[in-house]
């Protein structure tokens, strides 16, 4: 794949690194006679495997990492190559970006914003608040060791796998009849790379090993058994590079012989080898690359060469294991999981493959341990898997949308101590950036960081106005702190943090201007990430995103405040001026609005969605807290489409998952399991490669499972068809619980809870239906729970105890209005009378009553009881056949539905899915309800109808329909409705459906 540098994207107007380019597409074929190999197998299919080489291509290489060194190791017979890289070699070198012309122009740049001459503004912007330079520096490659063993003519049974359950990438191949095998880790506790070469025949492993790399690199031989690749990072922007790195490659051999001179290696004639890889940098922090890098990567060598490999490779898998194994996953198996990985991307979406959903988890997670850990730096826009100086976005840290995402998983997945570095990054910025703030935005207090940022902790406007000028990319990372607070407790984490929240809450403090039109305090100037409301404009004030990070900040910092006992008058302050930030707002669509006024994009379809940060990642829209916003960010996202870059779909799984809608959630996961949207390897293809949908896949499937945002624990929120049983634990959720939950034709049946503190916990769910018990797993003791909602319990719990939950009698299934995603409504709260057509017919309650179907009551046709929908008047209480799946268990011989048609007769087709999993489809029609029983149908429920507005009753009969489907004799764990009407609309064919129901 070609590099695309910052210049390079502005040019195709796609700069930072949310722009949009084309695909390369890739195939696979599968294989009747594929089976997975033994050692996936032996790792419960936690692993990438293929059956033949990466060749040339990175995007087929397999990643290893240990938080700083990082490799990409693509498994050729003839010539191995691993690329290298280490997570503080950057272009250029310690400077400070800040523009001191800034301050003078940002009066007049907000009043052009007032008086919306949005272009002129970014002009203005761009000639005086742009950084010096203009782009920030970017990741680089340390450079490749290759291992060349001449000819692969004549190999077979070639298999390379990646173990994530070990993190090893091993190839395995016969030549000449000698079974040869490589294995090769990065070591955390060793801090080093280490390779394993064997051979089932003694004396049979020869190679020459040398590096080389982009950089400016001499190469060397230190002694007679190690080379040395020893460089200094490129130049970019105008700016020098300066940091220094030495690699160092070891050989220890059993048999034959190893030799060292001229910067190559040679092995003769070996049994087993073990090579051992060392990189040490001048980079100390973001100020300071005078470091050692000659003495640490000797250092590290020679202290890892002291230990055997068994003993590295012991240490490596426990240090590994002691993250990865904190959370597993399990959503059954298909033969789909015998392909080779790159086969099932290619065919995710015409086969039946749960495993691979849990496979992407679990990547996402062993990319999070592989490339952050304490003390590195932050996983960037590629983690630290980089083979190019010029990487496409630098590879540096995107803060509007990317590395924010690279973190969802974190604390969710139970990861915290990978999330460290993004603690140690804000830390720097709020130094940083209080250089910027002082001199761009005329001597305001706090620090400010835009919209990107890099290992010199730049903070200033980047790569364009229309990019750029967003204020609260430090304002949003603060928000990270408190939220990670959420799930710790740790007290001294937020004492350590709080100066940091502070700084990025007191710039806001000091730079917030009152929007004179609307008397709102906001930012002036920012945009909505990426996208511009009017032609070629992005740049105004307070944009929807915005307000909704200060207001998580500002409550952020108040709370903390109050935990903390210090700065009552900072607290009171901050929340009198979150009181006075502009309110979320439902626009002229139904949607969430953008920006401040009723504007619509230009880009309909703009992978950025910002405005719904409310949704997703914060806690400001929520289903049972804000209803009216909650219908409004849905329509948002029908608004936006399905479509997108591959990180704009992983943040759409996190929607529709706080949506509730898991069919819709798996939907997005299937678009991402593309070869459009994954590589080979499953790194996420924005395209190109961007880490940050395989992190935000991960949080989604998450979030899927569990949810805490909203002050309790959501079991199974959006659990889609596509798993029916599974089982996870180690999940985690706000308020310190470890979560564990078994589930069959999807519904809980377990529920284990291990809080860290004690206290009292909130859980709903499905699960909490029917007669509940909680008792503490050790001794057996009940907890003490009481009642809220029907989903809804609160318990009283114990610090470090483990509770079983299980419920007895109760709803085994969710009634249809509980199991709505997409609805009509057909009660006129103003006049008591139904209105489903969409274009202005009702029927009378009243008359639907005298038919037995009023709230909650029992219609009997044909041997089948429904329960009517209770709803209150001018709620929903039907579903619309739009391809969402119904969770309707039971056993009998007849599926029963009670429905109707509007502006036409509908049919599709419908599935039921059994327990068993097997699947019976079935065609689902109905008449149109207008004018009474219609010959083609089953009469239920015939009433007279009105007409709105003017509510006159008529004499014409409006008719709803039974349909029965005949079943198997066996246990049906859900409906899946034909894919009809997206929604009731005018003239718009579409089937309502009432009630469902299994009898006979």
């Amino acid at each position: 794949m070609s590099d695309l540098t910052r210049r390079q994207a502005l040019k195709i107007g796609a700069a930072g690194a949310g722009g949009a380019l084309l695909p390369l597409p890739w195939t696979a074929v599968a294989q009747a006679d594929s089976v997975a190999p033994p050692q996936v197998l032996a790792a419960n299919d936690l692993a990438l495997w293929y059956d033949e080489s990466a060749g040339t291509d990175w995007l087929r290489a397999l990643p290893i990492g240990n938080g700083r060194l990082g490799a990409m190791v693509f498994g050729n017979v003839d010539t191995e190559r691993l690329q290298l890289n280490e997570d503080t070699v950057w272009a250029g070198g310690p400077h400070d970006p800040s523009n001191t012309r800034g301050a003078a122009a940002l009066a007049e740049i907000r009043r052009l914003v007032n008086a919306n001459q949005w272009t002129q503004a970014q002009d203005l912007i761009n000639q005086t608040m742009m950084g010096n330079p203009g782009g920030q520096l970017a990741y680089q490659t340390v450079g490749n060791l290759r291992l060349a063993f001449g000819s692969a003519s004549g190999a077979s049974q070639y298999n390379r796998t990646l173990d994530l359950t070990t993190a090893t990438a091993t190839t395995t191949y016969v030549l000449n009849g000698i079974r040869y095998q490589r294995e090769v880790f990065s070591s955390a506790p060793d801090q080093v790379i280490a390779i394993r070469l064997t051979a089932d025949r003694t004396a049979s492993i020869s190679f020459t090993a040398t590096f080389d790399s982009p950089q400016r690199t001499t190469v060397s031989s230190p002694d007679g058994s190690t080379i040395g690749l020893d460089g200094i990072s490129g130049n970019m922007e105008g700016i020098t590079g300066q940091v220094r790195f030495l690699a160092l490659a070891n050989a220890t051999v059993s048999g034959g012989s190893v030799s060292s001179s001229g910067g190559t290696l040679r092995v003769t004639g070996a049994t087993s080898v073990t090579l051992l890889v060392s990189i040490g940098t001048s980079y100390v922090n973001y100020r300071n690359v005078g470091g050692d890098y000659q003495g640490i990567a000797r250092q590290r060598l020679t202290a890892a060469r002291a230990s055997s490999y068994d003993q590295l490779r012991s240490r490596h898998v426990a240090d590994y294991q002691a993250l990865f194994g904190r959370v597993t996953l399990d959503l059954g198996r298909t033969s789909a999981a015998d392909q080779t990985t790159d086969v099932r991307i290619a065919q995710h979406n015409s086969v039946n493959d749960p495993q691979f959903s849990a496979l992407l988890f679990q990547f996402g997670r062993y990319l999070l341990i592989s490339s952050s850990r304490p003390g590195t730096q932050p996983a960037n826009l590629q983690g630290i898997w980089n083979d190019s100086l010029t990487p496409s976005w630098d590879s540096k840290y995107t803060i509007n949308a990317n590395l924010p995402m690279n973190y969802w998983p974190a604390n969710t997945t139970n990861l915290a101590e990978c999330h460290n570095p993004v603690f140690d990054l804000v830390r720097d910025l709020s130094v940083a950036g209080a250089r910027t703030a002082q001199v761009q935005y005329g001597s305001a207090s706090g620090w400010v960081t835009h919209h990107n940022t890099d290992a010199w902790r730049a903070t200033a406007v980047v790569d364009g106005a229309f990019w750029g000028m967003w204020q609260t990319g430090g304002a949003w990372l603060s928000t990270l702190i408190w939220d990670h607070y959420l799930f710790n407790g740790d007290i001294e984490f937020l004492r350590t943090n709080y100066p940091a929240m502070k700084g990025a809450a007191q710039f806001f403090l000091n730079t917030l201007v009152t929007e004179p039109t609307l008397g709102y305090l906001v930012t002036n100037p920012s945009n909505s990430p990426e996208l511009s409301h009017h032609a070629n404009a992005s740049v105004c004030a307070g944009p929807t995103m915005d307000n909704q990070i200060l207001r998580d900040l500002f409550d952020a910092c108040a709370r903390a405040s109050e935990i903390l006992d210090v700065d009552s008058t900072f607290r009171a302050q901050v929340r009198a001026t979150r009181d006075r930030l502009p309110p979320m707002k439902v626009g002229s669509r139904g949607n969430i609005m953008e920006w401040l006024y009723d504007w619509v994009e230009t880009e309909p379809n703009h992978r950025h969605i910002s405005h719904l940060y409310g949704l997703a990642p914060s806690n400001q829209i929520t289903k049972r807290g804000t209803p009216q916003l909650f219908e409004a960010a849905r329509r948002t996202l029908a608004l936006r489409g399905d479509d997108g870059t591959g990180w704009s779909l992983a943040w759409k799984i996190n929607f529709w998952a706080r949506m509730e809608e898991g069919k819709r959630a798996h939907d997005l996961i299937r678009y991402l399991a593309t070869t459009a949207r994954l590589a080979p390897n499953m790194f996420d293809l924005h395209p190109p490669f961007q880490i940050d949908g395989n992190f935000g896949a991960t949080a989604g499937i998450a979030e899927m499972l569990l949810q805490s945002h909203a002050g309790e624990l959501h079991i199974l929120p959006a659990l889609p068809p596509a798993w029916p049983s599974g089982r996870v634990t180690g999940l985690r959720g706000r308020g310190g619980h470890t979560v564990s939950v078994t589930w069959s034709n999807g519904l809980a049946s377990e529920l284990l809870l291990r809080p860290d503190r004690a206290g009292t916990v909130r859980l709903r769910g499905r699960l909490l239906t029917g007669t509940v018990t909680m008792v503490d797993t050790a001794d057996g003791t009940a907890a003490r729970t009481t009642r809220i909602e029907t989903d809804l319990i609160e318990a009283t719990v114990q610090a470090g105890r483990t509770y079983r939950v299980t419920s007895s009698g109760g709803t085994t299934s969710p009634t249809l209005e509980q199991s709505f995603s997409n609805v009509g409504i057909t009660s006129d709260s103003n006049t008591n009378v139904g209105n489903f057509d969409g274009g202005g017919a009702s029927l009378s309650a009243q008359a639907l009553a005298q038919a037995g179907a009023s709230p909650g009551g029992t219609v009997s046709r044909n041997g089948v009881n429904f329960r009517w929908p209770n709803v209150s008047s001018g709620a929903a209480d039907n579903a619309i056949a739009s391809g969402q799946t119904i969770s309707v268990t039971g056993t009998g011989s007849t599926l029963g539905f009670l429905l109707t048609g509007t502006y036409g007769a509908p049919s599709g087709t419908g599935t039921v899915v059994y327990a068993d999993g097997t699947r019976q489809t079935f065609t689902l029609s109905t008449p149109d309800w207008y004018g009474g029983p219609s010959s083609a149908g089953t009469a239920a429920i015939v009433s007279a109808y009105q007409n709105r507005p003017n509510n006159q009753r008529q004499n014409t009969a409006a008719c709803i329909y039974y349909v029965g489907v005949a079943l198997q004799s066996k246990a049906v764990a859900q409906v899946v409705l034909p894919n009809i009407s997206a929604r009731p609309a005018t003239n718009v064919v579409t089937m309502h459906i009432f009630a469902i129901a299994i009898g006979g």
